[in-house]
């Protein structure tokens, strides 16, 4: 039933807008030949934008839309399914159509759960508003790859998020999103992030520094965001405010490469190209784990941390280690009559920084972990071999147990192109998966496996094309995993292909392919958020996972423990507890180019409570190995003095015997300092992270 619904669901309705895309009203009819690439002009807000809210009446959409409007922000009314009145003073409207037509909008900003999200963004879309803002976090996946399916076949919006902070234009003094508003102020610096909580912290910088803003793109954390980093980046060049930019970048996904070689072509086509400084989360990421935001993780022939870092570096970007230094680099750059030399990407105070990263640079990630180990975290959940096999077997697929001589074999995955929003094919004549050898395969996702060369990826692979029965069996294997694909809502199908012959006669020889091995992971925010998938869900053997990650994730929290180094005394002592992926990531990278070592990555959410930051101790006090916890808060949803308070909590009832040093800048951040302060507590308070880290290092080796 699952399998039905699912398929006829987002299979069904791409082949139906892909009739539609020439004759409904909703995707401009007007062009015989839709180009998603000419809304990028629809990022340039300001004081003339027109802005609604979808979901408008909500408690979060009410907040936000107060503040917003006393900054500036140019709402003129929001919408509510089924009502029509007023709200703030402002009008509500029952569709999105009928507010385009009374209210004519120049952008959305949507404020709904997740499970609404696909059919507001989609509702968006049918009615042509041009910049539509998504800042739900947990849209399943192949509603996205739905969503970019629509936005293909159109010219007339263009889409910010999912899981984005949103955009803001501090000297068209508008906010679409959520972005703490003490850290933006009209300047010079263009910011385009992956992380929200890294953009603030790059605001501030700039702010501090005495640059301040013009535009903040953040174009989200998810596998498959409307808006990319290069998008950004066409951006802030062509805007005449922006004379210098930020990009915050991530683990994950390959649009940092594609920035860096758009970077590298700006530069040679132009005269006085605009200095531009990067920062890339994750060097210190664990191989094979989500770093908390559902696009942060590597699939095979994705670059690691430390290649983007390179090829940005290359391109000509200053690299930093710690968005704390986005001002005094960007500044220094703007400043110097030498400004040609920093735009080489050799400006001291940062261009070593993340390069040379600590202890032992991240590799690529291994293809083949350990076959039974199970990840689930709050985006994903990979299943163990055995649980694997079975799939394949309901699907009558041919799968073996036979171990492979070494070296034998060939990989085979689906997964998405993050470049192209498509659905693919990677294959690779190893199973090692030499980025060299490996290829991508893009179909549509309407049709499936219909519309793949399957003879062309035989062929990569090294199989004879003229061995019927080899063929057949490989053909049989690759439309069964695109169809599992599909409809049990997979990420990544990983597996090993071997090839088993037999003579038939002194002149035959016979071939067949089967799977020796089977790595899969799926879309948990389908069941999460849509209730989808269940039987997948069953599937999950908590048995094998790690108990304090299981209890993290029971309380809304991802956590995951990370390794010693691997030289004597590098001891994992430092526990951290961060809101926001991106900062958590940075905050473990920046803690090891200090010389520490964190013993845990931790998000608390960015609705975290005073109850979840409590938690959030007790969890990592189950480390022995942590001899001192280091707090870093940049808040944009989350409070200061909620962290403050969840702080002096943890002390109260955990009887805490480490100690704790406790950064917090952001929302309400003079509130959550004062807490800290007049606690007469044992707590270390810094403003300033290199200060903090220091101290914390400090502490912890003291103590150990």
């Amino acid at each position: 039933m699952i399998r039905n619904v699912l398929h006829l669901g987002i299979r069904g309705k791409l082949r139906r807008l892909a009739s539609r895309a020439t004759t409904s009203r909703g995707f401009a009819s007007s062009l015989t030949r839709p180009n998603y690439d000419s809304t990028l002009k629809n990022l340039k807000i300001g004081r003339h934008t027109r802005v609604i809210f979808q979901g408008f009446t909500g408690k979060q959409a009410t907040a936000n839309a107060k503040e917003s409007i006393e900054w500036g922000t140019n709402v003129v009314g929001g919408v509510r399914p089924g009502f029509e009145g007023e709200h703030l003073g402002l009008p509500v409207l029952p569709t999105v159509r009928k507010a385009m037509d009374v209210l004519k909008p120049d952008a959305t900003g949507i404020y709904v759960a997740a499970h609404q999200a696909t059919a507001a963004i989609e509702e968006s879309i049918e009615a042509e508003v041009p910049l539509i803002v998504a800042v739900a976090e947990h849209i399943p996946l192949h509603d996205m790859i739905r969503i970019h399916a629509m936005l293909k076949s159109q010219s007339k919006s263009r889409l910010v998020g999912a899981n984005s902070p949103g955009i803001i234009s501090a000297v068209g003094g508008c906010r679409i999103g959520f972005q703490p508003l003490p850290c933006f102020k009209p300047g010079r610096v263009g910011i385009v992030a992956r992380s929200g909580t890294l953009s603030y912290e790059t605001a501030a910088s700039t702010l501090r520094s005495g640059l301040g803003q013009t535009l903040c793109i953040g174009v989200g954390g998810d596998m498959l965001p409307g808006t990319t980093l290069r998008d950004g980046l066409r951006i802030l060049v062509e805007d005449p405010d922006t004379e210098a930019i930020a990009l915050v970048g991530e683990l994950g996904g390959e649009a940092e490469i594609e920035a860096a070689v758009w970077i590298r072509e700006y530069r040679a086509r132009t005269k006085n190209p605009k200095p531009i400084s990067a920062i890339i989360g994750g060097v210190q990421a664990v191989p094979g784990r989500i770093m908390g935001h559902a696009g942060a993780f590597t699939v095979p022939g994705e670059p690691s941390a430390q290649d983007k870092i390179n090829a940005l570096q290359a391109a000509g970007c200053s690299i930093v280690n710690h968005p704390s230094r986005f001002g005094p680099v960007l500044e220094a750059m703007l400043n110097s009559s030498m400004s040609s030399k920093y735009n080489r990407g050799s400006f001291s105070p940062g261009a070593s920084s993340q390069q040379r990263g600590i202890h032992t640079a991240i590799r690529r990630p291994s293809l083949s972990p350990v076959e039974d180990r199970v990840t689930k975290q709050t985006r994903l959940i990979y299943l163990t071999r055995s649980a694997s096999f079975d799939l394949l077997r309901q699907r009558r697929l041919p799968v073996t147990y036979t171990k492979p001589i070494r070296g034998e074999g060939h990989l085979l995955a689906v997964t998405l192109n993050r470049s192209t929003r498509s659905p693919c094919i990677v294959a690779s004549p190893s199973i090692d998966g030499s980025a060299k050898r490996l290829k991508r395969f893009d179909y549509d996702y309407s049709i499936g496996a219909e519309g793949l060369n399957i003879s062309a990826i035989a062929s990569h692979l090294g199989l004879d094309n003229n061995d019927k029965d080899l063929v057949s069996s490989f053909r049989t294997i690759v439309t069964g995993l695109v169809a599992l694909f599909a409809e049990k809502e997979a990420y990544l199908l990983e597996t090993h292909i071997i090839i088993a012959s037999k003579r038939i006669s002194s002149k035959v020889r016979s071939s067949k392919a089967s799977i020796s091995f089977a790595r899969f992971g799926f879309d948990d925010a389908a069941h999460r958020s849509s209730k989808r998938q269940a039987d997948i869900q069953a599937l999950r053997d908590t048995s094998v996972e790690d108990a304090a990650e299981l209890e993290a994730e029971e309380h809304g929290i991802v956590y995951v423990k990370l390794p010693d180094g691997k030289e004597k005394g590098e001891t994992a002592n430092i526990g951290t507890l961060v809101n926001g992926a991106g900062l958590a990531m940075n905050t473990v990278d920046a803690l090891a180019h200090a010389g520490g070592r964190a013993a845990n990555f931790l998000d608390t959410g960015g609705k975290a409570t005073s109850e979840t930051v409590k938690k959030s101790f007790e969890i990592i006090l189950k480390d022995p190995r942590v001899k001192c916890i280091f707090v870093n808060i940049f808040g944009g949803l989350t409070l200061g003095d909620m962290i403050a308070r969840g702080i002096i909590l943890a002390f109260h009832d955990l009887n805490m015997n480490v100690p704790v040093v406790v950064r917090i800048r952001g929302t309400n951040e003079k509130e959550g300092q004062q807490i800290i302060a007049q606690s007469g507590l044992p707590l270390f308070a810094f403003d300033d992270f290199d200060e903090a880290a220091k101290k914390a290092i400090e502490l912890a080796n003291v103590t150990n």
